[in-house]
């Protein structure tokens, strides 16, 4: 399928560098399970320790998921405090509980060389463990990861699955990555109504980049019905962040409106 270039939107969008960012992250709070319940009747004695039995269960659990809870809250306040590794002991120990927060923050501590016997290796598990578990900033990071072959073998195709995934959950990062992914046709069928679908995403979620990106699709007609008003508001957004480009978009297409209205 022969790839339609777009004047003046184009160059862009190729000069556009999504980071892999591997600071560790405040973690996510870990989902409480509902306790179970279980009604015994009337003298019914083995009822009663069953109830009795799944209560002392969830009891248990309840108190074994605080604690993880608070083993990533002090580690990243120890992280913060550059006490590494204490920091890392207990994200050693939310990671060995199965916590993607804790998990993604190893694999990330592990990938900078912050610890005392860094595996490259076992960063690699930790980050696909906690991708797998649906951890967005897991699954941007490697999508980002696979996407240049950065201590893993490249796959475009793979790095385009997680992109999409962590896109899914309102990742502005990924969601832009995906969007310029659609919008080049790299790795997938260009598709310019799923770059400006992936665009709106990040950009609803003030990324810059993304609110230039769908601003200028808007005003000419990428992928998007053409709208000069919904391109100025996009640039307009971009324009309040600080981008130089976007203001001047901005002002160019309010001194068109204005004209049109007089005419």
């Amino acid at each position: 399928m022969r790839r339609r270039q777009v004047p003046g939107l184009a160059w862009f969008a190729l000069v556009v560098f999504v980071l892999v960012s591997i600071a560790p992250s405040r973690a996510l709070a870990t989902s409480d399970g509902a306790a179970p319940g279980g009604g015994a009747a009337s003298g019914d004695v083995s009822a009663s320790r069953d109830t009795a039995a799944a209560r002392t269960g969830a009891a248990a659990r309840s108190s074994r998921q605080e604690q993880v809870r608070r083993w990533v809250r002090d580690a990243f306040a120890a992280y913060e405090s550059d006490e590494i590794g204490r920091a890392f002991v207990l994200y050693e120990k939310a990671a060995a509980a199965d916590d993607p927060s804790a998990q993604y923050n190893l694999a990330v501590m592990r990938v900078r060389g912050e610890t005392t016997a860094p595996s490259m290796a076992q960063a690699m598990r930790l980050l696909r463990r906690s991708a797998a578990a649906n951890f967005a900033p897991a699954q941007f990071m490697l999508a980002s990861m696979l996407d240049v072959g950065q201590h893993v073998p490249r796959s475009s195709e793979e790095a385009t699955r997680w992109f999409e995934s962590a896109a899914r959950q309102d990742h502005p990062d990924a969601a832009l990555a995906l969007g310029l992914r659609y919008f080049l046709g790299r790795g997938v069928e260009q598709d310019y109504a799923q770059a400006a679908r992936w665009y709106r995403v990040a950009a609803n979620a003030d990324d810059v980049a993304a609110q230039y990106l769908l601003g200028s699709m808007y005003e000419h007609g990428t992928g998007v019905e053409r709208d000069l008003r919904e391109a100025l508001q996009w640039y307009v957004a971009a324009a309040r962040q600080g981008d130089v480009a976007a203001r001047a978009k901005a002002a160019a297409i309010a001194r068109q409106l204005a004209a049109e209205r007089k005419s």
